[in-house]
């Protein structure tokens, strides 16, 4: 799903609308049913103020990454449920380069390898609280993203059980019909063991 954001830009969001909003600076409420909403109804951004900025500068300083390669280290964090989109990333990354916060390498290709400078790990430690609350959030979006999906394999597993009790509980059912039952429960047992 897209959003629209800041600017008219666009973020995506993955996980059908699990309490995210529209794209950066709109999307993190963190439950189901819009936890989080303000006064105005609005979700809690998924990054305030200047946040984004400096979690990339975080993961460039764990190792220099491509543009895509920051979407996807987000998208990872957050067990899939949001990633920024590459109107996002693409004009912070050349904010952090004209703040000589980050410098493009040399790299295979046409993608731009960024690394962190010495002012970059400067802005980093000056704002290490931030940062690190930042990460925090980021990856308890993919801890919830983890339970919520878990819920999803016991809600199906008891509908399974629920539909099995009413029809072997059905006085018409003939020895065909179970034999049939049990070869669908076997071919769902071997298909979900092949994954």
């Amino acid at each position: 799903m897209e959003g629209r954001g800041c600017g008219g830009r666009r973020a995506i969001h993955r996980g059908g609308g699990r309490g995210f909003g529209h794209g950066f600076g709109h999307g993190f409420g963190g439950r189901r049913g819009g936890g989080g909403r303000g006064e105005r109804g609005e979700r809690r951004r998924m990054f305030d103020s200047g946040e984004l900025r400096l979690v990339l500068l975080k993961l460039i300083a764990d190792e220099p990454r491509h543009g895509y390669d920051l979407i996807r280290q987000i998208e990872e964090l957050t067990g899939g449920a949001y990633a920024p989109s590459p109107g996002v990333i693409y004009p912070t990354l050349t904010l952090l380069d004209d703040m000589g916060q980050i410098e493009a390498q040399q790299s295979e290709g046409a993608k731009k390898l960024f690394a962190i400078t010495d002012a970059g790990r400067a802005e980093l430690e000056a704002n290490a609280d931030v940062v690190d609350a930042a990460i925090a959030r980021l990856t308890a979006v993919g801890e919830e993203t983890q339970r919520t999906d878990s819920a999803s394999v016991r809600r199906a597993m008891g509908n399974l059980r629920q539909v099995l009790m009413d029809r072997l509980g059905d006085r018409d059912l003939d020895k065909a019909a179970l034999h049939d039952i049990v070869a669908l429960i076997d071919e769902a047992a071997q298909k979900i063991e092949r994954l």
